[in-house]
């Protein structure tokens, strides 16, 4: 499948901003099953980018500085992504989640991929007892690592609602455990916090998702957002494997990873500094289009 991907970032301030100063994760990283044929960044009406290194996590970052004055600042991207991935088939001779634990705490690898690095607690998703015991009910250590995650993935998505009203940004994975409400992020932390609590290296996939508009009815372009969801490491042969808790699914040609980390802070499509004195507002339009059924814009 090839997409056309169109994510534009719009900020309005309260007052005049003289400088400003982003780190942008808006290019779609290299990944197992997808690659990047097209990709193009602007901003209006001013600002210098140049290339960042990525200080954690699997992303390609681009540093924005504004030093001229700004009421509005817009900031697009575009990627173009063929993606051919597989789903996943749990498999009777598929490791066990002991086995892929100990493999992971054997793991010598350094890279920003090793399964060692996702093993741990992170900042925006610390241990959790409640957590860890709830999860625990589908994560019994002789159970194969496939078929332990996606039964996860999936009871997540029967027992909790999806609110966007419910939490914010920066609401931790307990809270939204407490309440079973929440979005993407809160379902991808919470399932996370249960699969490091069981030993088991979990990391947290930023990217977009496809979606299908009702029958009958036209895609509205514009209308999709960024997507979160559970990338869970299942040894040498099956490597890093993506969970949808969200909507119970495997990561497959429909999901289009754009930044791996530990948790969001790490991944974060926009994050950095504005000196000014007045609020401000962020909108994010986002489209994923299939080529063959791109709309013109």
């Amino acid at each position: 499948m090839i997409y056309d991907i169109r994510h534009v970032t719009t900020f309005d301030y309260g007052a005049s901003v003289k400088f400003a100063r982003c780190n942008l994760r808006l290019k779609p990283i290299d990944w197992p099953g997808q690659r990047l044929d097209a990709y193009t960044l602007s901003v209006h009406p001013a600002g210098r980018i140049s290339p960042a290194r990525a200080e954690a996590g699997l992303a390609n970052v681009t540093r924005l500085v504004v030093d001229s004055p700004v009421r509005h600042l817009t900031i697009e991207s575009r990627s173009r992504m063929t993606v051919d991935r597989l789903v996943p088939v749990p498999a009777a001779g598929d490791p066990t989640l002991a086995e892929i634990a100990a493999l992971a705490r054997a793991s010598t690898d350094l890279s920003a991929a090793s399964p060692a690095t996702y093993l741990y607690p992170s900042p925006l998703i610390p241990l959790d007892h409640a957590i860890a015991d709830y999860c625990a009910a589908d994560l019994d250590p002789t159970r194969g690592a496939l078929e332990a995650g996606i039964a996860l993935a999936r009871r997540i998505q029967r027992e909790f609602v999806f609110d966007a009203d419910a939490t914010l940004v920066d609401t931790p994975p307990h809270e939204a455990f407490l309440h079973r409400k929440g979005v993407c992020q809160d379902f991808a932390q919470i399932m996370i916090t249960g699969l490091r609590a069981a030993g088991l290296p979990a990391a947290y996939a930023s990217g977009y998702i496809r979606t299908i508009p009702p029958a009958g009815q036209p895609r509205l372009v514009g209308a999709d957002a960024t997507h979160a969801w559970v990338l869970l490491w299942c040894g040498p042969v099956h490597g890093w494997v993506g969970m949808d808790p969200t909507n119970g699914i495997w990561m497959a040609s429909d999901h289009i990873v754009m930044a791996v980390g530990r948790d969001y802070a790490e991944i974060a499509p926009v994050d950095g500094v504005v000196l000014g004195s007045g609020a401000q507002s962020m909108d994010v339009s986002v489209d994923v289009a299939p080529l063959d059924d791109t709309v013109s814009s």
